[in-house]
């Protein structure tokens, strides 16, 4: 991506133009910033964007599931800001094709993985709440979840995918998942997996920072697959 696009992407996501420079800033990788002896990065927006999501999600689930004990409310709030989720999000609005990011990096299809789209999204998160203020980021954040997430409180079944998907793959099947790493990489500081799982046929790949988040995100996506073809995994 060229820093000529960030304008259409800041127009989409209600940036003013003179806070322009702030998403500039969020969607600069490291690696790109190192090969254009850059003196930022987005790692401390990232760290911003992470606290406003934390209270956006707090206030949210505090005011919705009135009933619900402290315990409870921690488990949703961790599963709507985790990697898979956010990831998933930053893709449903294409930001890692607005990505500023190193050649090599690119190389590798870094703009796509796991833990970049999460910190990216969180990093555009902390933007956002910088130009345009919290009324507007949280606005934005709960119409993005609301798409996926109507309900929060059923993601208290989902705390547990790769349980879920060996309980349903041995009832249907009588069969156990077979997990397989299909490669792994970076930095010691932020290293990544990719990890397959396989059931009578079926696959999905997950990502991570290690080898058992990437199972978990590997064995949760064959689960909603699941959900969806066959319409009851519970």
């Amino acid at each position: 991506m060229s820093v000529e696009k960030i304008p259409e992407l800041g127009k989409k996501l209600g940036f003013p133009a003179d806070k322009l420079f702030l998403l500039q800033e969020a969607l600069t990788h490291r690696t790109y910033a190192v090969e254009n002896a850059l003196d930022y990065d987005n790692q401390r927006l990232e760290f911003l964007g992470d606290a406003v999501l934390e209270i956006i999600h707090t206030e949210y689930l505090y005011f919705r599931y009135p009933e619900l004990p402290e315990g409870d409310l921690t488990k949703i709030r961790s599963a709507l800001s985790c990697e898979g989720t956010l990831a998933q999000l930053a893709r449903q609005i294409g930001l890692g094709s607005y990505l500023l990011i190193g050649n090599g990096e690119k190389e590798c299809s870094g703009n796509d993985r796991e833990s970049t789209l999460c910190d990216l999204f969180e990093s555009v998160l902390g933007a956002m709440y910088l130009a345009c203020g919290m009324a507007h980021t949280r606005k934005f954040v709960h119409e993005l979840f609301r798409e996926d997430f109507s309900d929060p409180v059923q993601l208290l079944d989902d705390l547990n995918p790769k349980g879920r998907l060996q309980e349903f793959s041995q009832g249907r099947w009588h069969v156990t998942p077979e997990y397989r790493l299909l490669r792994n990489g970076g930095p010691q500081h932020a290293p990544y997996f990719d990890v397959e799982v396989r059931v009578d046929g079926f696959v999905a790949i997950g990502s991570g920072m290690s080898r058992k988040a990437a199972e978990v995100c590997a064995a949760g996506k064959l689960v909603k697959f699941f959900s969806r073809r066959f319409k009851k995994t519970r």
